[in-house]
């Protein structure tokens, strides 16, 4: 397929100039590039402007609810594990209501993909901070700085145990759509963070910021793969690569103001994937899995008389 033919003919109202209208091309260039079908993609949005994405997208498309985008789509790949499900949201509905789920999604090594759009503001509900905006940090939707620090992605990422890490940024859609690929060719939870300017409500880092930096004139952002940053971690890796692997991470996690990285910040391939580790303890899951059990039969009557356990329950 064509990424043209991912397209839908839902209008599409986002403000002009989001970063959103990047990610959005990056991901179907991603699907068509790996060669999947609409039928064998689940994408799941959560709310804000980054929730309105399954609509836009000629896939399987479910908008969740405020926080909870990661738990239906580990629902959804736990009873289908040939879907390929991806779980998209803005950084205020992944790392504020929804950091607890953020963080039990990294410890599973599910294997799904979360893409969080980043541009530190709230921008559906016109500009509040989000948990992503740095401290004293002031855009023009705010009254007041912000009184709190902030969340670093990528840091908790790593803390979660999620088994790919990378951050990419939503007008460079050559390398956001490599970034895509990996992260959905990763078997494991995968992770990517994507910089996003909001051209409306977040004034301190707008497309100009992160493409320019007067002390070199050049873009803020650089490639991590250009200077030589190897994240991987290999199937048979001992402790120490693993700790030097974390500790780079770490490192490049933290570098923010005139230089940004971008890229894979670690991979760890050694790490069991959650439906290998079930199917070792339920021996027919791959075969049997809970989407391709058979619930009702012929004439819709369900296959499990219920009606002895709720009488149970009967005051």
């Amino acid at each position: 397929m064509k990424p043209k033919e991912f397209e839908t003919e839902i209008k599409n109202d986002w403000c002009a100039g989001c970063g959103d209208y990047g990610i959005l091309r990056a991901m179907e260039k991603a699907f068509a590039e790996l060669g999947l079908a609409p039928h064998q993609i689940a994408v799941f949005g959560g709310i804000g402007c980054s929730g309105k994405t399954p609509y836009y997208l000629e896939v399987n498309g479910i908008h969740t609810l405020h926080g909870r985008v990661l738990p239906f789509a580990t629902g959804a790949k736990l009873a289908n594990p040939t879907m390929t499900v991806i779980a998209v949201g803005g950084d205020g509905d992944g790392l504020g209501i929804g950091a607890g789920h953020f963080v039990n999604a990294g410890r599973r090594n599910l294997d799904l993909t979360y893409l969080l759009f980043n541009n530190e503001v709230y921008g559906l509900t016109k500009g509040q901070a989000a948990p992503t905006i740095r401290y004293g940090d002031k855009t023009k939707a705010m009254t007041t700085a912000s009184l709190q620090s902030h969340i670093n992605p990528v840091m908790l990422a790593l803390t979660s145990g999620y088994t790919w890490i990378g951050r990419g940024y939503a007008y460079y859609l050559d390398q956001l759509t490599t970034l895509i690929i990996d992260a959905i060719r990763h078997k494991g939870s995968a992770f990517l963070e994507i910089l996003q300017p909001c051209p409306v409500y977040n004034d301190l880092h707008d497309k100009h910021w992160y493409e320019y930096t007067a002390a070199s004139g050049q873009s803020r952002l650089y490639a991590l793969s250009d200077e030589g940053y190897e994240p991987s971690i290999s199937v048979n890796a001992d402790e120490n690569m693993h700790q030097e692997k974390f500790a780079q991470c770490v490192q490049k996690a933290q570098e923010w103001g005139d230089r940004i990285p971008v890229g894979v910040f670690y991979q760890d391939l050694s790490a069991p994937e959650f439906t290998q580790q079930i199917s070792q303890q339920i021996k027919s899951y791959r075969e049997r899995p809970p989407a391709k059990q058979v619930r009702l039969e012929q004439n819709s009557k369900p296959m499990v008389n219920m009606q002895s356990l709720l009488r149970k329950f009967t005051l």
